[in-house]
This record gives C-alpha cells, structure tokens and sequence, in this order.
C-alpha cells in the first residue's frame, strides 16, 4: 500500500506536458526598419507608443496598417482579413527569391521579406 501511495505522490509532482505554454507578450522592436522582396517590394515596421506601424509595398504601391504585438508576431487587418505577421527563414517565405535568407517576417506563403 505504500508504494501505491508514492505513486501517486510522485504523478501528482509531475508537469502536465500534454498542452504547450502560452507564449509570453512579447516585444517585437528589433523588427523595426526595412525588411526587403523581390522586385522592389519591401515592408517597413515602426512602434508607434504600444502598437506597430507596418507599411507593406507590393506591386500595387505601398499600403500602411495600424499592428500590435501578440505573443506569435504582429497583427493586422488588410482587406477586411486578419493578419499576422511572423519570423521565418527564406524557405518559409515560400518564394524562391529569399529561398537562402535567414532573417525574414512573412505575412502568408508567397509574401515575405528579409534582412540578410
């Protein structure tokens, strides 16, 4: 019987691994600047006090959306839709032009931008 009770001593000590942690809010500043696309695009991020102001320039000209931080990236609303911006390497771009880069944001697969 004293085993049985340690046990279930020790299950009780255990961490429950079955659901991920939420992510802490985080500040996304160092993605302030110039991030550069193909073909002339690029997306530009500044912190205005809490929130970010991102200008995205697509083939269409530039476009400016109001952004605040979320503990995935920044989020915004174009077009009625809601965004995200987010950190990934070239490959996850999913454009072939910043296929080897390192340091990129991507909105959605086909619209990244990159540093290095």
């Amino acid at each position: 019987m004293g085993s049985v009770a340690l046990l279930l001593a020790l299950a009780g000590c255990a961490q429950d691994t079955s659901r991920a942690p939420t992510p802490a809010r985080s500040d996304w500043s160092a993605w302030q600047g110039r991030w550069t696309g193909p073909e002339g695009t690029f997306l530009e991020i500044a912190k205005v006090g809490e929130r970010y102001t991102i200008t995205i320039q697509n083939l269409d000209g530039p476009s400016t959306f109001d952004g605040v931080a979320t503990g995935d990236g920044i989020q915004f609303t174009r077009n009625g839709e809601t965004e995200l911006l987010h950190a990934t390497d070239g490959a996850g771009t999913g454009m072939k032009w910043l296929q080897d880069k390192k340091d990129c944001l991507t909105v959605r697969p086909g619209e990244g931008f990159c540093r290095d």
